[in-house]
């Protein structure tokens, strides 16, 4: 079997598993073979990774690799953020990018991602052509090729990433508002960037769990619940007025309010674009993933602005953002882009454009999730991702898209949706959907309505329902 599987965003596997050093070879001679083959080889490619375990060692042999198919590298020269890789392909006119990272999964875990030329997420014509080269390597191997150490040079990629997003907010309303701010990188390669730059304008910004550790702490470096109870209890202890926190390579945010409520991705997403579209009047639609929160639809219908609903993927939130003007692309695992800036997530900019929201308007993050849902109403949003046996996807993804289920927990189903997965919406008080994970036994159930006693109630039902499948 082939170990080596791309999914949404890049490969990923099981340190000493399947991510060895002879695999990360061959999927390095892979897209070596690529950018050979469909960009501009001379302009090189940039190699950046992250805090995980044997990160830098995994960076330098795809590097030599790629360096050994006559393509100049840079490798940058300290742990990084994904988007600062993006950035850099974008700033220097690379032919591409390559960044080991696992993102936010366990420590057990690494991969690598591909960043295009247009500096983000390789779309999935791109994601097609990589893959056919990587079936060429498996079958053929890597070759015996000839040492180039000259085309391997180091990159200082954080000091231009920082002097870039520096320009993006307003910083005299931010010194202005005397906001205090605790930021929780979880121990990821984000460590140390909002802090220095908040630091660097007079801003109080306190980091915690900002050093380097592959175990990330004993938890999951993704910026949700329950994952975050440190910066809830730092934000207690400390009184600060806000917490961010960004997952393992910097491109996912979470947030918190002062006393600790935990923002969603899907909070963060509407306050940001309310704040752009509306108070700042910049031009520009909305790109979401399907299994993305219908708020954003009414706010984007109030400003007059067209909403492109994508595959779950940030891949084809950047497509749209290539193809149209697109003021803000995101998904509901708190990736988030703006046309102010790059095609591509990017935590640190999320926390930044969040910081100057709270400044700008004079309201905290829970009063700013508190007034749109008094103008737009409430939707109240949660996931369950459920393990199963060999085949109870399968029938679950049939079950729901049967025409002849009329009703689901008492309410009766008004219409369905088949994008990515099964969405089906009940009656008038929201939707319920299922989709499935495309490499593993797993079933996520998705639910938004207008009462949060009744996203619990669709979730855990429909749950018992696949469960017992």
């Amino acid at each position: 079997m082939n170990p080596i599987r791309f999914g949404t965003d890049g490969w990923r596997g099981v340190i000493a598993d399947d991510f060895t050093f002879e695999n990360v070879r061959k999927v390095a001679y892979a897209i070596a073979r690529y950018v050979v083959r469909a960009e501009e080889p001379d302009r090189g490619v940039i190699v950046g990774y992250d805090n995980r375990f044997g990160s830098e060692r995994f960076a330098r042999i795809a590097a030599d690799t790629i360096s050994m198919a006559g393509v100049p590298v840079w490798l940058s020269d300290s742990s990084c953020p994904s988007p600062a890789v993006s950035l850099l392909v974008r700033q220097r006119a690379a032919a591409g990018g390559l960044m080991i990272t696992a993102s936010h999964n366990p420590y057990r875990w690494n991969g690598i991602k591909f960043k295009a030329s247009y500096g983000s997420s390789a779309l999935p014509s791109i994601v097609a052509q990589i893959e056919q080269e990587l079936a060429t390597v498996l079958a053929q191997g890597v070759p015996n090729l000839p040492q180039r150490p000259q085309q391997v040079r180091s990159l200082d990629l954080l000091a231009p990433y920082l002097d870039t997003i520096d320009k993006l907010v307003d910083w005299e309303k931010l010194r202005a508002a005397r906001l205090r701010f605790v930021v929780d990188p979880m121990h990821g390669s984000a460590c140390g960037l909002l802090s220095s730059l908040m630091k660097r304008h007079g801003v109080v910004c306190d980091e915690i769990r900002g050093t380097r550790d592959p175990l990330f702490g004993g938890v999951n470096p993704e910026p949700i619940e329950p994952h975050v109870a440190a910066l809830r209890e730092a934000i207690r202890a400390g009184g600060y007025h806000a917490g961010f926190a960004a997952d393992g390579d910097g491109d996912r945010i979470g947030a918190m309010h002062s006393d600790g409520t935990f923002i969603t991705p899907h909070q963060i997403f509407s306050i940001l674009f309310w704040h752009l579209a509306g108070a700042r009047k910049i031009s520009g639609d909305l790109a979401k993933t399907f299994s993305t929160t219908k708020l954003l639809d009414k706010i984007a219908g109030r400003f007059g602005r067209r909403v492109y609903e994508v595959p779950v993927g940030f891949k084809y939130i950047c497509e749209i953002m290539l193809e149209t003007d697109i003021l803000m692309g995101g998904e509901e695992s708190g990736g988030i882009g703006t046309k102010l800036y790059l095609p591509e997530r990017d935590a640190t900019v999320s926390a930044l454009l969040l910081a100057e929201v709270m400044a700008w308007h004079g309201k905290s993050l829970g009063e700013l999730v508190a007034q749109l849902h008094s103008e737009y109403g409430d939707h109240h949003y949660g996931r369950v991702d459920l393990e199963l046996a060999p085949g109870q996807k399968e029938r679950a993804i049939e079950y729901f898209a049967d025409s002849r289920l009329a009703s689901l927990c008492g309410w009766p189903i008004v219409r369905r949706e088949d994008l990515d997965g099964i969405k089906v919406y009940v009656g008038d008080v929201g939707w319920v959907m299922v989709r499935a994970s495309g490499t593993e036994h797993m079933l996520r159930v998705y639910s938004e309505t207008t009462r949060a006693q009744t996203t619990e109630r669709l979730l855990s039902e429909v749950s018992a329902l696949v469960q017992g499948m």
